[in-house]
């Protein structure tokens, strides 16, 4: 049983578990899940994610857990925080396939979102795509991000070259998009 820290309808948000490493690795060394990271081109052990895990558990990152079965399907959190500014990066990974495309993404984006500004008081949540992740693209537009640049070429996928898009999002723009959550 996970905790349930950051609760939605459909999954809830839960504190990373080192237990979870095995699980964690092989998510990120699949390569259909993995080409949207920057992890892609690296192979990784189940003893350096829990290194990883244990790193930035210290951190605002989250298991998503699909709320009905209390299975864990991916993770999200906040990085780069900088409570003098009011900023940081978000990412997200659901690592378990089956549950692409079902909406989980955009819920577990929606509840992290506001914490991120009800409670850590943030102002402005920033987050980088590769230009050919159009599913992750659609989502983030329908939680509020817009995009605010891109980096041409900057990523290298199935030997063509790709852009990095940059999308951010502030307090109210992510109210006015998605009401109170």
């Amino acid at each position: 049983m996970y905790i349930k820290k950051l609760i939605g309808t459909d999954c809830y948000l839960s504190p990373m578990e080192l237990s979870d490493a095995p699980k964690y690795a092989a998510w990120l060394n699949d390569l259909d899940v993995a080409v949207f990271t920057q992890i892609a081109g690296k192979s990784l052990t189940v003893d350096k994610e829990r290194d990883i895990l244990t790193a930035i558990g210290k951190e605002h990152n989250y298991g998503i857990v699909d709320a009905a079965t209390d299975t864990l399907i991916g993770s999200c959190g906040l990085m780069d925080l900088d409570a003098l500014n009011r900023s940081a990066e978000i990412g997200i990974v659901l690592g378990d396939k089956s549950y692409w495309g079902r909406g989980y993404g955009t819920e577990a984006l929606r509840l992290l979102l506001d914490y991120a500004f009800r409670y850590l008081n943030l102002h402005n949540v920033m987050l980088r795509v590769y230009d050919y992740n159009q599913r992750g693209i659609a989502c983030y537009e329908k939680v509020g991000f817009k995009a605010i640049g891109r980096r041409r070429g900057a990523v290298m996928r199935n030997l063509a070259a790709h852009d990095v898009v940059y999308m951010d999002i502030i307090a109210a723009d992510f109210y006015g998009k998605n009401g109170p959550v």
